[in-house]
C-alpha cells in the first residue's frame, strides 16, 4: 500500500471524502446498469414475454433481489470484496428487470422529466445530509413509522384505488425518502467516524458498496414516486 493511500486511510476527514467519492461512483454504476437494463428488456418482446409475463419469472426476480439486499447489508463484513461488488451488481441488475414496465407504461418525456426532478431532490438531501451539523440520528424512528403508513396506504390504495390518495402517496413518498437521503448521507459519514484510524483498503470498498445500495434505494424510490406524479395521465 502506497503512502498517500495510507494517510487516506488514517485520516478520518480525508477518509470520510474518499468514501462519498466511492459512493457515488458506485451509485452511479448501479443506476447506469439499472437503467440500461431496464431500457433493453422493454425493447424485446421476448424479454417482456418472459420476464413481465411470466409469473414465475417475475416472482423469482423479486425474490432474488431481497435475498440480494439482506447479503449486502446484514453479511457486507462476511463478505469479500469481489463478492460484495458481485452482489451489487446483480442486484442493480435484476432492479432494471423490475423497472422495465416502466418504458411501457410511461411516456419519455414523464420519464424524463421524473428522471431529472429526481436527480435535484436526491441531491438537494444529500447535500443536507452532508453539511448540516444537526444529528439526524432521531429522524430514524420517524422515518420507520413513515415508511410503515407509507406502505399500509399503498395497499390500500391497490385494493381501492383512488386517484386521490395515489397523488397523495406519491408526494410523501418523495418527501420520506428525500428525508431518508439526507439521513443515510450522514449515516455513511458517521459510519466512517467509528472506524477511527483502523479502516483498510478493503472495507473502504465493502461500506462504500454498502453506502451506494442505501443511496441508490433512496434515488430509485424518489424516481418512481416522482414518474408516477409526472405520468399520471399517460396511457
Amino acid at each position: 500500500m502506497n503512502d498517500k493511500k495510507t494517510i487516506v486511510l488514517k485520516d478520518v476527514k480525508l477518509r470520510e471524502n474518499a468514501l462519498m467519492k466511492n459512493v457515488y461512483l458506485w451509485m452511479t454504476l448501479g443506476l447506469a446498469i439499472t437503467a440500461a437494463t431496464s431500457f433493453g428488456v422493454s425493447q424485446s418482446v421476448a424479454m417482456i414475454r418472459f420476464f413481465l409475463l411470466n409469473p414465475i419469472v417475475t416472482i423469482a426476480v423479486f425474490i432474488a433481489q431481497i435475498v440480494l439486499v439482506i447479503m449486502l447489508s446484514g453479511r457486507v463484513e462476511r463478505l469479500s470484496k469481489g463478492a460484495a461488488i458481485g452482489i451489487f451488481i446483480g442486484y442493480s441488475a435484476l432492479t432494471g428487470i423490475t423497472l422495465s414496465s416502466i418504458f411501457i407504461a410511461y411516456t419519455g418525456t414523464s420519464i424524463l422529466t421524473a428522471f431529472i426532478s429526481a436527480l435535484a431532490v436526491f441531491a438537494g438531501g444529500a447535500i443536507y445530509g452532508a453539511v448540516t451539523k444537526k444529528s439526524l440520528k432521531s429522524w430514524g424512528a420517524f422515518l420507520s413509522m413513515g415508511l410503515f403508513g407509507l406502505i399500509i396506504a399503498s395497499l390500500v390504495n391497490l385494493i381501492f384505488p383512488s386517484s386521490m390518495l395515489n397523488m397523495l402517496v406519491s408526494v410523501v413518498g418523495v418527501v420520506l425518502f428525500t428525508g431518508l437521503t439526507a439521513w443515510d448521507s450522514q449515516r455513511i459519514a458517521d459510519m466512517n467516524a467509528q472506524f477511527g484510524q483502523d479502516m483498510t483498503s478493503e472495507e473502504l470498498t465493502k461500506i462504500g458498496i454498502l453506502g451506494a445500495l442505501d443511496l441508490y434505494l433512496d434515488f430509485i424510490n424518489i424516481f418512481l414516486y416522482l414518474v408516477r406524479i409526472f405520468g399520471r395521465s399517460d396511457n
